[in-house]
Order: structure tokens, then C-alpha cells, then sequence
């Protein structure tokens, strides 16, 4: 019995074969290497917004305009004419329809003289003009209201002579034109359009900026400064006397036959800004004895019977030598220049007759009443 245990034991005792190695796994190939991702094109950056254009640029584009906007190869009479066929339309609709009445009667003259104020020629010119039109129909037996038409206008050609006065460059060099007004008036346009008419005259200009308060003004005149090829004295900030000052001084060194000096709007209710206006022409003296030889009030002639105030006042605090009138070819209101010739007759060196560049024209009372008229 023990003799069989001892063979059960002996047959598990065996080694068993050792189990056939497996064969070793082939090696996988190695993975491809992915292709590097090609890298995404870096996304273009969004174009900033345009930054709005600054002032000069918009100056420059208005400038353009005006330079644009010619006159065309018309007569002196007929750019006269043209300039004022909104004052023409209003006067002769209404004109023509009076003088085709019958009769020279009361009711003819209240209808006239209301016509006459319509046209903003004021209550002191209309009252003058209707009594003169009376008496020569008095004298002359007139009885005929169309032969009145004629009439009319040679008055107001009479009225209209005593304020006739171009502006003469004079021999105490360098000329010194301060220009006034309030904001909105065109003032700094005017100069630019000035500034071309002198150097058509052979004259040598030179534009001191001093309105150093309104925002852009001095890039204004720069930019008409480079059209027109002269020098332009300005600061970014800074006191507008010396500004003025500086440039008094440089055109005398240089011998420049005229400053166009600039100067800050001022509403003629504030007393305070006047003053500081008043300081301008005195340093202006102190630097040129003779200067400033003109002061130039620019009145927007569609502010009607308010450009009498405004001159009043400007006159007052600094002896006003001459006017600027701005825009009559955008108002029917022509008739405030025999208003200024009753009541304040100052002379009018200038008036604008449209947006062109040679549009600003030498006042000559016949070729303005019958630019009014006909």
C-alpha cells in the first residue's frame, strides 16, 4: 500500500515540461508619425476702425469745395446778378406786381413801404426812400406807378454811394486787417478767400490765427495757410494777443505787405469778451504804431435787421473801419445794406456772393442795385 503511495507521489513529482516559450510577439511597426498639423494661418487681425478724419482733413475737403465751386467766366454785373437772385426774386414778384396798378395812391405807397421792409431795407432807409419817390412824383407829375420802378432804384443807388468804399492798402507796411465777428458768420473762410484775392494783387500776405478758443480754428486757417502758400503764425494754446503779436513782428522782419489777424467770435451781448478783444488791437498798436489799419466787422447778411446791433457794439469798443458781408446769395434780405447806410453808414469793403473761391466781391453800389432789380 505504501509502496503504491510512494509511485502516486513519485508521478506527481515530475517535472512537468516546461511550457514552450511562446514565440515572441512581433513588434508592432512603429506608428507612422502623424504629419504636424500644419498651423492655422494666424487669423487676420480685424482692420481697426478708420479713425474719424481729423479737422484739418474735413477743412481741407470743405476748402476743396470751395476752391471747386468757380464762378465761371461771368461779367461783374452778372455775378452780382447771380449772387443775388433770392433778394431779385422776392422784390421783383412783389415790385411788379405794385407798378402794374393804375394809380399812385396812399395805399400804393403803405404796400411799397411794406415791400421795401420785407426786404429787411429798414424802417429809417424806407421811410427816406418813400418820402424822396413822393416828392419826385410831386415835382416830376408822375402818374404812371411802372416809371416808379426806375425811380426807386436810383434812390437807392444814391443811398447805397455813401457807403461805396474799396479798401486801399496803404504805405505804412506791413497792413494790418483784424478781423471781428461772431461764430457762424464765415469768418474764417472769408479770410481764406481774402488772403486769395490780395496775392491775385501781387501783395504778400501773412495770417495770424488768434482765435485760439474755437476748437480747430487755427487748423482752419492752416489749411488755407498751405492752399494759398503762405505763412500761417499760430499756437496750440496760448494767449491770442501774442499770437497776433508775433505775427506783426515776423512780417515786418520779412517785409510781408499784410497780416490778416483772426480773432475769437464774440457775441455782442457779452461785455467781457468785447474787452478781450479790445486788448488785441492795443497790442496790435504797440507792436505798429499805424496798425491795425483796418478792422473788419464780417456780419452773415441773413441775420437781417440784427447785424445793426452787432455793429453798434463792435464800433463801440473798437472803432469798426469796414464790413464784410457773408452769404447774400443765401437770403432774400439784400436790402440791409441801405439799412446800414441811414442808420450806421460804415463802409462795406466787401460782400460774399456765393460759396467759390473768387465769389468775394468789391462792393459797388450800382451793379448791386441792379443785381436787386433786374
Amino acid at each position: 500500500m505504501f509502496e503504491f503511495l510512494k509511485k502516486l507521489v513519485k508521478k506527481d513529482k515530475k517535472p512537468k515540461a516546461p511550457a514552450k516559450p511562446k514565440a515572441p510577439a512581433k513588434p508592432k511597426a512603429p506608428a507612422k508619425p502623424k504629419a504636424p498639423a500644419k498651423p492655422k494661418a494666424p487669423a487676420k487681425p480685424k482692420a481697426p476702425a478708420k479713425p474719424k478724419a481729423p479737422e484739418a482733413k474735413k477743412v481741407k475737403e470743405e476748402i476743396s469745395k470751395v476752391e471747386e465751386k468757380k464762378s465761371g467766366f461771368f461779367s461783374f454785373a452778372e455775378k452780382f446778378k447771380k449772387g443775388l437772385t433770392k433778394t431779385r426774386e422776392k422784390l421783383t414778384s412783389q415790385l411788379d406786381q405794385l407798378f402794374s396798378l393804375n394809380k399812385i395812391d396812399e395805399s400804393f405807397y403803405e404796400e411799397l413801404e411794406m415791400i421795401l421792409l420785407t426786404a429787411d431795407v429798414g424802417i429809417s432807409a424806407t421811410e427816406m426812400l418813400i418820402t424822396q419817390v413822393r416828392e419826385k412824383v410831386k415835382t416830376e407829375g408822375i402818374k404812371d406807378p411802372s416809371g416808379l420802378k426806375n425811380l426807386l432804384k436810383s434812390e437807392l443807388k444814391v443811398l447805397l454811394k455813401t457807403i461805396e468804399e474799396p479798401m486801399k492798402i496803404s504805405s505804412d507796411l506791413p497792413f494790418v486787417i483784424m478781423m471781428v465777428g461772431v461764430n457762424g458768420t464765415g469768418k474764417t473762410t472769408t479770410i481764406g478767400k481774402l488772403t486769395n484775392m490780395l496775392l491775385s494783387e501781387d501783395h504778400s500776405v501773412l495770417i495770424a490765427a488768434g482765435d485760439t478758443f474755437r476748437a480747430a480754428a487755427s487748423e482752419q486757417l492752416s489749411v488755407w495757410g498751405e492752399r494759398n502758400k503762405v505763412t500761417v503764425i499760430s499756437q496750440a494754446t496760448g494767449d491770442p494777443s501774442a499770437v497776433i503779436f508775433d505775427a506783426v513782428n515776423s512780417a515786418k522782419a520779412k517785409n510781408v505787405d499784410v497780416v490778416i489777424a483772426d480773432t475769437a467770435g464774440r457775441l455782442p451781448t457779452q461785455k467781457h469778451l468785447i474787452d478781450e478783444i479790445t486788448k488785441v488791437k492795443r497790442v496790435i498798436t504797440k507792436c505798429h504804431e499805424f496798425a491795425p489799419q483796418e478792422i473788419l466787422l464780417v456780419i452773415d447778411a441773413n441775420t437781417g435787421q440784427n447785424a445793426i446791433n452787432q455793429l453798434k457794439i463792435f464800433d463801440e469798443a473798437l472803432g469798426v473801419t469796414g464790413l464784410i458781408m457773408t452769404k447774400l446769395d443765401g437770403t432774400a434780405k439784400g436790402g440791409i445794406l441801405a439799412a446800414i447806410a441811414k442808420e450806421i453808414p460804415k463802409p462795406i469793403r466787401f460782400i460774399g456772393l456765393g460759396e467759390g473761391i473768387d465769389d468775394l466781391k468789391v462792393f459797388n453800389a450800382d451793379d448791386y442795385v441792379e443785381a436787386m432789380f433786374d
